[in-house]
Protein backbone atom coordinates (compact mmCIF):
# COMPACT_ATOMS: atom_id res chain seq x y z
CA UNK A 1 0.00 0.00 0.00
CA UNK A 2 3.09 2.82 0.87
CA UNK A 3 4.81 1.68 -2.26
CA UNK A 4 1.42 2.67 -4.16
CA UNK A 5 1.50 5.69 -2.45
CA UNK A 6 4.62 6.54 -2.84
CA UNK A 7 4.66 5.45 -6.82
CA UNK A 8 1.14 8.04 -7.33
CA UNK A 9 3.09 11.13 -5.57
CA UNK A 10 6.07 10.00 -7.64
CA UNK A 11 3.57 10.21 -10.83
CA UNK A 12 1.67 13.31 -9.54
CA UNK A 13 5.27 15.28 -8.48
CA UNK A 14 6.74 13.88 -12.21
CA UNK A 15 3.44 15.18 -14.14
CA UNK A 16 3.08 18.38 -12.40
CA UNK A 17 6.80 19.26 -12.99
CA UNK A 18 6.22 18.42 -16.77
CA UNK A 19 3.32 20.58 -17.06
CA UNK A 20 5.02 23.54 -15.64
CA UNK A 21 7.94 22.58 -17.73
CA UNK A 22 5.78 22.91 -20.92
CA UNK A 23 4.54 26.11 -19.91
CA UNK A 24 8.50 27.41 -19.16
CA UNK A 25 9.66 26.00 -22.58
CA UNK A 26 8.84 28.92 -24.20
CA UNK A 27 10.56 31.20 -22.37
CA UNK A 28 13.37 29.48 -22.56
CA UNK A 29 14.06 29.12 -25.58
CA UNK A 30 12.14 32.57 -26.84
CA UNK A 31 14.60 34.35 -24.52
CA UNK A 32 17.50 32.11 -25.89
CA UNK A 33 16.33 33.24 -29.66
CA UNK A 34 15.46 37.06 -29.18
CA UNK A 35 18.98 37.89 -27.26
CA UNK A 36 20.76 35.70 -29.64
CA UNK A 37 19.82 37.20 -32.84
CA UNK A 38 19.64 41.04 -31.77
CA UNK A 39 23.14 40.42 -30.18
CA UNK A 40 24.23 39.27 -33.04
CA UNK A 41 22.40 41.18 -36.29
CA UNK A 42 22.08 44.21 -34.12
CA UNK A 43 24.94 44.50 -31.96
CA UNK A 44 27.20 43.14 -34.21
CA UNK A 45 28.64 40.60 -31.47
CA UNK A 46 29.16 37.28 -32.22
CA UNK A 47 27.23 33.91 -30.93
CA UNK A 48 30.49 32.62 -28.75
CA UNK A 49 30.08 36.04 -27.20
CA UNK A 50 26.51 36.35 -26.12
CA UNK A 51 26.62 32.13 -25.15
CA UNK A 52 29.46 33.04 -23.05
CA UNK A 53 28.35 35.46 -20.82
CA UNK A 54 24.60 36.82 -21.74
CA UNK A 55 23.34 33.65 -22.23
CA UNK A 56 25.38 32.22 -19.77
CA UNK A 57 22.79 32.08 -17.05
CA UNK A 58 20.11 29.05 -14.92
CA UNK A 59 18.65 26.81 -17.58
CA UNK A 60 18.95 29.42 -20.92
CA UNK A 61 22.77 28.28 -20.93
CA UNK A 62 22.17 24.72 -21.94
CA UNK A 63 20.16 25.82 -25.25
CA UNK A 64 21.35 24.88 -28.82
CA UNK A 65 20.99 27.82 -30.91
CA UNK A 66 21.81 27.89 -34.21
CA UNK A 67 21.97 30.91 -36.75
CA UNK A 68 21.02 31.49 -40.12
CA UNK A 69 22.94 34.46 -41.55
CA UNK A 70 21.73 34.13 -44.76
CA UNK A 71 18.22 34.24 -43.77
CA UNK A 72 19.07 36.08 -40.25
CA UNK A 73 17.15 34.19 -38.27
CA UNK A 74 17.91 32.66 -34.89
CA UNK A 75 16.30 29.22 -34.23
CA UNK A 76 16.69 28.14 -30.52
CA UNK A 77 15.91 24.45 -28.80
CA UNK A 78 15.38 23.21 -25.30
CA UNK A 79 14.02 19.40 -25.13
CA UNK A 80 10.87 19.33 -27.15
CA UNK A 81 10.87 23.80 -27.27
CA UNK A 82 11.70 25.99 -30.12
CA UNK A 83 11.65 29.39 -31.13
CA UNK A 84 12.62 31.52 -33.64
CA UNK A 85 13.71 35.18 -34.15
CA UNK A 86 14.22 37.05 -37.15
CA UNK A 87 16.02 40.30 -38.54
CA UNK A 88 13.89 43.33 -39.92
CA UNK A 89 16.06 45.82 -41.68
CA UNK A 90 15.62 48.95 -39.59
CA UNK A 91 13.80 47.50 -36.76
CA UNK A 92 15.94 44.86 -35.25
CA UNK A 93 15.05 41.41 -34.12
CA UNK A 94 11.22 39.77 -33.71
CA UNK A 95 10.66 37.00 -31.81
CA UNK A 96 7.77 34.33 -34.34
CA UNK A 97 4.76 34.04 -31.72
CA UNK A 98 0.78 33.80 -32.60
CA UNK A 99 1.73 35.38 -36.53
CA UNK A 100 2.70 33.51 -39.44
CA UNK A 101 6.53 34.02 -40.08
CA UNK A 102 5.45 34.99 -44.01
CA UNK A 103 3.04 38.01 -42.03
CA UNK A 104 5.97 39.14 -39.82
CA UNK A 105 8.30 39.50 -42.65
CA UNK A 106 5.92 40.77 -45.57
CA UNK A 107 4.65 44.23 -43.96
CA UNK A 108 5.61 47.24 -45.67
CA UNK A 109 7.82 48.76 -43.32
CA UNK A 110 9.06 51.44 -44.79
CA UNK A 111 12.92 52.63 -45.15
CA UNK A 112 12.87 55.65 -43.92
CA UNK A 113 17.21 56.95 -44.41
CA UNK A 114 19.15 57.83 -41.56
CA UNK A 115 21.02 60.92 -41.47
CA UNK A 116 23.36 60.87 -44.80
CA UNK A 117 26.05 62.97 -43.19
CA UNK A 118 29.08 61.15 -42.21
CA UNK A 119 29.05 61.99 -38.25
CA UNK A 120 33.13 62.20 -37.96
CA UNK A 121 33.00 65.40 -40.37
CA UNK A 122 30.08 67.11 -38.11
CA UNK A 123 30.68 68.95 -34.38
CA UNK A 124 29.04 66.86 -31.24
CA UNK A 125 26.62 67.09 -30.50
CA UNK A 126 25.19 66.17 -34.15
CA UNK A 127 28.37 64.44 -34.85
CA UNK A 128 31.10 62.83 -33.59
CA UNK A 129 33.87 65.89 -33.74
CA UNK A 130 34.49 67.39 -30.17
CA UNK A 131 36.73 69.71 -29.26
CA UNK A 132 40.03 69.00 -27.52
CA UNK A 133 39.51 71.27 -24.50
CA UNK A 134 37.84 70.15 -21.76
CA UNK A 135 35.15 72.35 -20.08
CA UNK A 136 36.22 74.33 -16.79
CA UNK A 137 35.24 72.19 -13.98
CA UNK A 138 37.11 68.86 -14.62
CA UNK A 139 39.86 67.47 -12.90
CA UNK A 140 40.95 65.36 -15.49
CA UNK A 141 43.05 62.68 -12.50
CA UNK A 142 40.45 62.40 -10.78
CA UNK A 143 37.84 61.80 -13.73
CA UNK A 144 40.12 58.96 -15.30
CA UNK A 145 40.40 56.96 -11.35
CA UNK A 146 36.74 56.81 -11.25
CA UNK A 147 36.67 55.59 -14.81
CA UNK A 148 39.54 53.21 -13.90
CA UNK A 149 37.39 51.80 -11.00
CA UNK A 150 34.23 51.74 -12.85
CA UNK A 151 35.42 49.74 -16.27
CA UNK A 152 38.10 47.48 -13.25
CA UNK A 153 35.47 44.13 -13.80
CA UNK A 154 35.72 43.29 -10.15
CA UNK A 155 32.88 43.67 -7.18
CA UNK A 156 31.85 46.22 -6.71
CA UNK A 157 32.09 47.53 -10.51
CA UNK A 158 31.82 44.22 -12.25
CA UNK A 159 30.76 43.17 -15.64
CA UNK A 160 30.89 47.02 -17.06
CA UNK A 161 30.64 46.94 -20.93
CA UNK A 162 31.46 51.11 -21.65
CA UNK A 163 31.81 54.26 -19.54
CA UNK A 164 30.09 57.21 -21.28
CA UNK A 165 30.56 61.18 -19.44
CA UNK A 166 29.02 63.99 -20.38
CA UNK A 167 29.79 67.17 -18.57
CA UNK A 168 28.16 70.49 -19.38
CA UNK A 169 27.10 69.16 -22.83
CA UNK A 170 30.78 67.54 -23.99
CA UNK A 171 32.00 64.30 -23.80
CA UNK A 172 34.71 64.12 -21.33
CA UNK A 173 35.24 60.15 -20.87
CA UNK A 174 34.08 57.65 -22.92
CA UNK A 175 35.57 54.06 -22.60
CA UNK A 176 34.88 50.21 -23.39
CA UNK A 177 36.11 47.12 -22.71
CA UNK A 178 38.53 45.22 -25.01
CA UNK A 179 35.82 43.82 -27.11
CA UNK A 180 32.95 46.35 -27.42
CA UNK A 181 33.75 50.02 -29.20
CA UNK A 182 32.31 53.37 -30.04
CA UNK A 183 30.27 51.53 -33.25
CA UNK A 184 28.79 48.79 -30.93
CA UNK A 185 24.96 48.76 -30.44
CA UNK A 186 23.99 48.03 -26.71
CA UNK A 187 20.82 47.11 -25.55
CA UNK A 188 18.54 49.15 -23.29
CA UNK A 189 16.83 46.63 -21.62
CA UNK A 190 13.96 48.50 -19.46
CA UNK A 191 15.82 51.95 -20.48
CA UNK A 192 13.56 51.85 -23.79
CA UNK A 193 10.51 52.98 -21.61
CA UNK A 194 12.23 56.25 -20.97
CA UNK A 195 12.13 56.59 -25.24
CA UNK A 196 8.59 55.30 -25.04
CA UNK A 197 8.32 58.64 -22.77
CA UNK A 198 9.46 60.37 -25.48
CA UNK A 199 7.63 59.59 -28.01
CA UNK A 200 4.38 60.00 -26.22
CA UNK A 201 5.96 63.81 -25.23
CA UNK A 202 6.47 64.06 -29.30
CA UNK A 203 2.73 63.04 -30.43
CA UNK A 204 1.62 65.16 -27.38
CA UNK A 205 3.64 68.54 -28.94
CA UNK A 206 2.22 67.16 -32.01
CA UNK A 207 -1.04 68.16 -30.65
CA UNK A 208 -1.93 64.12 -31.60
CA UNK A 209 -2.58 62.62 -27.87
CA UNK A 210 -3.90 63.67 -24.56
CA UNK A 211 -2.14 62.09 -21.43
CA UNK A 212 -5.10 62.71 -19.28
CA UNK A 213 -7.52 61.28 -21.54
CA UNK A 214 -9.07 57.94 -20.48
CA UNK A 215 -7.78 55.46 -23.21
CA UNK A 216 -10.02 53.42 -25.30
CA UNK A 217 -9.46 49.91 -26.32
CA UNK A 218 -12.31 46.77 -27.94
CA UNK A 219 -10.88 44.54 -24.91
CA UNK A 220 -12.02 47.13 -22.18
CA UNK A 221 -15.18 47.50 -23.41
CA UNK A 222 -16.66 44.67 -22.20
CA UNK A 223 -17.73 44.69 -18.54
CA UNK A 224 -16.94 47.44 -16.61
CA UNK A 225 -14.83 50.37 -18.42
CA UNK A 226 -11.18 50.73 -17.39
CA UNK A 227 -10.97 54.58 -16.98
CA UNK A 228 -7.03 55.16 -17.18
CA UNK A 229 -5.33 57.24 -19.11
CA UNK A 230 -1.90 57.54 -20.89
CA UNK A 231 -0.83 59.13 -17.65
CA UNK A 232 -1.91 56.70 -15.25
CA UNK A 233 0.35 53.94 -17.53
CA UNK A 234 3.58 56.30 -17.96
CA UNK A 235 3.11 56.83 -13.74
CA UNK A 236 3.18 53.07 -13.35
CA UNK A 237 -0.09 53.64 -11.07
CA UNK A 238 -2.85 52.11 -13.61
CA UNK A 239 -4.48 49.61 -11.45
CA UNK A 240 -3.63 46.47 -13.70
CA UNK A 241 -2.66 43.40 -12.22
CA UNK A 242 0.79 42.62 -12.84
CA UNK A 243 3.69 40.43 -11.88
CA UNK A 244 7.10 42.04 -12.92
CA UNK A 245 9.46 38.87 -11.77
CA UNK A 246 12.20 37.90 -14.17
CA UNK A 247 13.18 34.32 -12.19
CA UNK A 248 10.01 32.74 -12.96
CA UNK A 249 6.55 32.09 -14.84
CA UNK A 250 5.24 35.59 -14.82
CA UNK A 251 3.56 38.50 -16.41
CA UNK A 252 6.28 39.69 -17.89
CA UNK A 253 8.40 36.94 -19.26
CA UNK A 254 5.43 35.26 -20.80
CA UNK A 255 5.04 38.87 -22.40
CA UNK A 256 8.46 39.00 -23.92
CA UNK A 257 9.05 35.55 -25.15
CA UNK A 258 6.00 33.53 -25.59
CA UNK A 259 3.57 37.03 -26.59
CA UNK A 260 3.18 37.64 -30.40
CA UNK A 261 1.01 41.14 -28.98
CA UNK A 262 2.24 42.21 -25.94
CA UNK A 263 0.35 45.18 -25.39
CA UNK A 264 -2.74 43.21 -26.18
CA UNK A 265 -1.49 40.36 -23.78
CA UNK A 266 -1.11 43.02 -20.82
CA UNK A 267 -4.56 44.65 -21.65
CA UNK A 268 -6.18 41.10 -20.54
CA UNK A 269 -5.20 41.56 -17.04
CA UNK A 270 -7.41 42.69 -14.29
CA UNK A 271 -8.27 45.98 -12.84
CA UNK A 272 -7.75 45.41 -9.07
CA UNK A 273 -6.97 48.72 -8.07
CA UNK A 274 -8.68 52.27 -8.56
CA UNK A 275 -6.39 53.80 -11.09
CA UNK A 276 -3.40 56.56 -9.93
CA UNK A 277 -3.77 55.16 -6.23
CA UNK A 278 -1.11 52.79 -6.21
CA UNK A 279 2.05 52.26 -7.90
CA UNK A 280 3.81 49.20 -9.24
CA UNK A 281 6.55 48.47 -11.31
CA UNK A 282 5.02 47.07 -14.58
CA UNK A 283 6.44 46.35 -18.29
CA UNK A 284 3.15 45.28 -19.71
CA UNK A 285 1.70 49.21 -18.94
CA UNK A 286 4.23 50.59 -21.09
CA UNK A 287 3.54 48.19 -24.28
CA UNK A 288 0.32 48.95 -23.49
CA UNK A 289 1.01 52.63 -23.87
CA UNK A 290 3.10 51.15 -27.12
CA UNK A 291 -0.36 50.15 -28.80
CA UNK A 292 -2.15 53.26 -27.41
CA UNK A 293 0.62 55.57 -29.50
CA UNK A 294 0.27 52.87 -32.33
CA UNK A 295 -4.10 53.85 -32.42
CA UNK A 296 -2.44 57.94 -33.06
CA UNK A 297 -1.48 57.12 -36.62
CA UNK A 298 -3.19 56.72 -39.74
CA UNK A 299 -1.15 53.71 -40.91
CA UNK A 300 0.82 51.57 -39.62
CA UNK A 301 3.79 52.83 -41.80
CA UNK A 302 3.54 55.92 -40.49
CA UNK A 303 3.68 54.38 -36.98
CA UNK A 304 6.71 52.47 -37.45
CA UNK A 305 8.78 55.60 -39.46
CA UNK A 306 7.70 58.20 -36.39
CA UNK A 307 10.62 56.75 -33.96
CA UNK A 308 13.65 57.76 -36.64
CA UNK A 309 11.61 60.59 -38.28
CA UNK A 310 10.88 62.54 -35.32
CA UNK A 311 13.48 61.67 -32.99
CA UNK A 312 15.99 59.83 -33.76
CA UNK A 313 17.33 61.75 -36.91
CA UNK A 314 16.29 65.00 -35.20
CA UNK A 315 18.93 64.62 -32.57
CA UNK A 316 21.77 62.72 -34.40
CA UNK A 317 21.05 59.53 -33.36
CA UNK A 318 22.16 57.79 -36.35
CA UNK A 319 22.51 53.81 -34.65
CA UNK A 320 18.96 53.64 -32.41
CA UNK A 321 17.35 50.82 -33.43
CA UNK A 322 13.78 50.50 -32.07
CA UNK A 323 12.61 46.44 -32.19
CA UNK A 324 9.26 45.59 -32.82
CA UNK A 325 7.06 42.45 -31.19
CA UNK A 326 5.09 40.03 -33.76
CA UNK A 327 2.20 42.13 -34.13
CA UNK A 328 4.25 44.74 -35.35
CA UNK A 329 4.09 47.58 -32.18
CA UNK A 330 7.44 48.39 -30.72
CA UNK A 331 8.55 46.93 -27.59
CA UNK A 332 8.62 50.20 -25.43
CA UNK A 333 9.65 48.09 -21.93
CA UNK A 334 12.41 46.45 -23.29
CA UNK A 335 14.00 46.64 -26.90
CA UNK A 336 16.00 49.54 -27.94
CA UNK A 337 19.59 49.49 -29.14
CA UNK A 338 21.66 52.71 -29.85
CA UNK A 339 25.68 53.58 -29.49
CA UNK A 340 27.03 54.87 -25.90
CA UNK A 341 27.12 58.25 -27.96
CA UNK A 342 23.67 57.65 -29.35
CA UNK A 343 22.73 57.91 -25.72
CA UNK A 344 24.58 60.41 -24.75
CA UNK A 345 22.86 62.16 -27.08
CA UNK A 346 18.89 61.13 -25.76
CA UNK A 347 20.41 62.62 -22.03
CA UNK A 348 20.84 65.52 -24.09
CA UNK A 349 17.93 66.45 -24.86
CA UNK A 350 16.45 66.09 -21.61
CA UNK A 351 19.13 68.14 -20.11
CA UNK A 352 18.25 70.84 -22.23
CA UNK A 353 14.51 70.59 -21.38
CA UNK A 354 13.15 68.77 -24.75
CA UNK A 355 14.87 71.04 -26.74
CA UNK A 356 17.47 70.63 -29.39
CA UNK A 357 19.58 73.00 -31.19
CA UNK A 358 16.69 75.59 -31.19
CA UNK A 359 14.00 73.33 -32.34
CA UNK A 360 11.47 72.30 -29.21
CA UNK A 361 10.92 68.46 -29.96
CA UNK A 362 9.26 67.76 -26.42
CA UNK A 363 6.38 70.21 -25.03
CA UNK A 364 8.41 73.00 -22.78
CA UNK A 365 7.06 71.52 -19.96
CA UNK A 366 7.19 67.82 -20.46
CA UNK A 367 10.79 67.04 -18.58
CA UNK A 368 9.32 68.85 -15.46
CA UNK A 369 6.11 66.86 -15.75
CA UNK A 370 8.59 64.11 -16.59
CA UNK A 371 10.69 64.26 -13.23
CA UNK A 372 7.30 64.75 -11.19
CA UNK A 373 6.87 62.18 -8.92
CA UNK A 374 3.67 59.87 -9.71
CA UNK A 375 1.11 59.08 -6.98
CA UNK A 376 1.99 56.08 -4.38
CA UNK A 377 6.29 56.41 -5.58
CA UNK A 378 7.93 58.08 -3.12
CA UNK A 379 9.52 60.18 -4.93
CA UNK A 380 10.70 57.06 -6.60
CA UNK A 381 9.67 56.99 -10.26
CA UNK A 382 7.80 59.66 -12.22
CA UNK A 383 6.58 59.36 -15.88
CA UNK A 384 8.39 56.03 -17.30
CA UNK A 385 11.54 57.48 -15.37
CA UNK A 386 13.34 56.64 -11.87
CA UNK A 387 13.88 59.65 -9.54
CA UNK A 388 16.16 60.26 -6.57
CA UNK A 389 14.19 62.39 -4.81
CA UNK A 390 14.37 59.60 -1.82
CA UNK A 391 17.99 59.23 -1.79
CA UNK A 392 18.60 56.05 -3.51
CA UNK A 393 21.35 57.72 -4.94
CA UNK A 394 22.49 58.77 -1.81
CA UNK A 395 25.54 60.38 -2.71
CA UNK A 396 24.17 61.93 -5.91
CA UNK A 397 21.85 65.12 -5.74
CA UNK A 398 18.26 64.83 -5.60
CA UNK A 399 17.48 66.47 -8.95
CA UNK A 400 19.24 63.52 -10.39
CA UNK A 401 16.90 61.18 -12.92
CA UNK A 402 17.54 58.27 -14.60
CA UNK A 403 17.19 55.80 -17.21
CA UNK A 404 17.52 51.89 -15.82
CA UNK A 405 17.86 48.58 -17.95
CA UNK A 406 17.57 45.25 -16.85
CA UNK A 407 21.47 43.73 -15.76
CA UNK A 408 22.87 47.17 -15.05
CA UNK A 409 21.97 49.39 -18.17
CA UNK A 410 21.94 53.07 -16.81
CA UNK A 411 21.19 56.72 -18.08
CA UNK A 412 22.03 59.05 -15.14
CA UNK A 413 21.11 63.07 -15.67
CA UNK A 414 22.26 65.39 -13.13
CA UNK A 415 20.72 68.78 -14.10
CA UNK A 416 22.37 70.47 -10.97
CA UNK A 417 25.76 69.30 -12.16
CA UNK A 418 25.57 69.38 -15.86
CA UNK A 419 26.71 65.96 -15.51
CA UNK A 420 25.13 62.64 -17.54
CA UNK A 421 26.54 59.88 -16.72
CA UNK A 422 25.88 56.49 -18.81
CA UNK A 423 26.96 53.09 -17.89
CA UNK A 424 25.85 49.66 -19.90
CA UNK A 425 27.06 46.29 -18.93
CA UNK A 426 26.14 42.81 -17.66
CA UNK A 427 26.10 42.77 -13.97
CA UNK A 428 24.01 40.65 -11.46
CA UNK A 429 22.50 42.40 -8.15
CA UNK A 430 25.13 43.15 -6.16
CA UNK A 431 27.80 43.49 -8.55
CA UNK A 432 27.96 46.46 -9.67
CA UNK A 433 27.50 50.03 -7.04
CA UNK A 434 25.84 52.84 -9.25
CA UNK A 435 26.14 54.78 -6.03
CA UNK A 436 29.71 54.61 -5.44
CA UNK A 437 30.46 54.98 -9.60
CA UNK A 438 28.32 58.36 -9.17
CA UNK A 439 30.23 59.60 -6.01
CA UNK A 440 33.75 58.89 -7.74
CA UNK A 441 32.45 60.52 -10.81
CA UNK A 442 31.08 63.70 -8.82
CA UNK A 443 34.29 64.02 -7.10
CA UNK A 444 36.27 65.39 -10.21
CA UNK A 445 33.96 68.36 -11.40
CA UNK A 446 33.36 71.51 -9.67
Amino acid sequence: MKKRILLFVVLFVLILGGFYLNKLMPIITGYAAKNLASGVFVAGRTQESLEAEDLNFSVIRYTRNKIDFAKKEVVSRFLWGKSKALYIDGFGCTLVADYPEDEIRGRLYPRVPVLPENPDTIAWPMGNVVSDSLPPGINLPKLNQAVSQVMSDTIPFEGTFALMVVYKGQPVAEVYRHDFSEKTRFLSWSMAKSFTNTLIGIRVQQGALDINRPLSFASWTVGKPKMISMNNLMHMNSGLEWNEDYGSLSDVTMMLHKEGDMGAYALERDAIYRPDSLWYYSSGTTNIACLALRQTFASDPDYWAFSREQLFNKIGMRSAVFELDASGTFVGSSYLYATMRDYARYALLYMNNGNWQGEQILPEDWVKYTTTPANGSNGNYGAFFWLNQRGDQPDAPADTYMCKGHDGQFIFIIPSKDLIVIRTGYSKKGEFETNLMLKEILKSID
